[in-house]
């Protein structure tokens, strides 16, 4: 499965950043061993369903550290036996783009 992810704390620094939090959550994700990538909006991470909930889990504990209200966005690719497709969805897109 292939989800993507944005964790934000309800309460910014005191220079409205939320990316000392945001970093943190990251860090568990990184930490986590699952393919993974990060870009402005979203973390995008793979694996098996009980294994991505739980880094999701500890991403989204690691951020309530900051703030006593989190938000969460979660979008989910749900494609049971299809490994890899982090990086192979892109692919056939550009494959197409190329056509």
């Amino acid at each position: 499965m292939l989800i993507a992810f944005s964790i934000a704390p309800a309460d910014a620094d005191p220079d409205g950043s939320v990316s000392v939090a945001v970093a943190d959550a990251i860090r568990i994700v990184r930490a986590s061993g699952l393919p993974n990538e990060t870009n402005a909006m979203f973390t995008n991470l793979e694996g098996e369903w009980d294994e991505v909930m739980a880094v999701v889990k500890q991403a989204v504990d690691a951020v309530l550290a900051h703030s006593d209200r989190v938000s969460l966005v979660l979008k989910a690719d749900i494609r049971p036996g299809h490994t890899g497709q982090l990086t192979a969805k892109v692919q056939r897109v550009n494959q197409r783009l190329e056509d």
